[in-house]
């Protein structure tokens, strides 16, 4: 992309980026679920698949709503999170059990909290454009993923960090 000068190109080039982040996600939790132990960890890692498929199919939309072409732009900040995920769970990490686990729902609020962040910003964005449906889409995708991670804290905090203190 040219360089940017105006709130709607910098909308537009963070859409893609997300695009690019979203799709980076989802190829490192097909790696790590099926590694996951715990049953319940494994069933919300395949749920989030599908939630951010959906979400990406919305910037998809977004994107061409706005008379751009239909392409991501290399979100190099997910490309670091997902390499420190692969790191700390398939390379160097546990092999299995509750401290791997423990460190997939790690990495996985980490790359949501990512998502969080980029995924307010553009509904600010859209706010200020007038962008008011898109505002509402993102808002809720936002609201989405707190609802995740949420999840993802009360199951660690609940039961996967309780058994990795205790090695079982």
């Amino acid at each position: 992309m040219a360089q940017i000068s105006t709130l709607q190109e910098l909308y537009v080039d963070e859409l893609k980026d997300l695009w690019s982040a979203n799709d980076q996600m989802v190829r490192v939790l097909k790696k790590m679920g099926p590694k996951a132990t715990n049953a319940k960890l494994k069933t919300m890692l395949e749920s989030a698949q599908g939630g951010i498929a959906k979400h990406t199919e919305m910037l998809k939309g977004m994107i061409e709503g706005q008379d751009e072409k239909v392409s991501k732009e290399h979100c190099k900040g997910m490309e670091g999170l997902a390499t420190e995920a692969l790191k700390h769970t398939i390379e160097e990490g546990p092999e299995s059990g509750p401290v791997l686990d423990a460190s997939i729902i790690a990495q996985y609020q980490r790359m949501t909290h990512y998502g969080i962040t980029g995924f307010g910003t553009v509904a600010a964005f859209a706010a200020a454009l007038k962008l008011t449906d898109h505002n509402t889409q993102l808002k809720a995708a936002v609201k989405d993923m707190y609802g995740s991670d949420q999840l993802m804290t009360e199951l660690a905090e609940s039961a996967v960090n309780t058994k990795a203190v205790k090695g079982k």
